[in-house]
């Protein structure tokens, strides 16, 4: 099951984009509710293989499961 990235809680760190080994995390439009910018997992592509969570310095940022109502994705 592909991960999610918390877009509300997502701080922009991007530590997770260059540690992905499939490059599944794409930068969002604009600022997410805190400000900063923000990013999403491509659930099509996604492995689960959690190097995202594990490189994550903002806690709670990744969740291990797919949660459309917690990312959001551009249209």
């Amino acid at each position: 099951m592909p991960h999610t990235i918390v877009t509300d809680v997502c701080e922009g760190v991007a530590d997770c984009v260059d540690a992905c080994p499939v490059a599944c995390i794409h930068d969002g439009p604009g600022k997410n509710v805190k400000g900063t910018d923000w990013y999403w997992i491509d659930y099509a592509t996604c492995i689960d293989c959690g190097i995202c969570i594990q490189v994550c310095p903002v806690e709670g940022a990744i969740v291990p499961e797919e949660r459309p109502d917690l990312q959001k994705t551009p249209s």
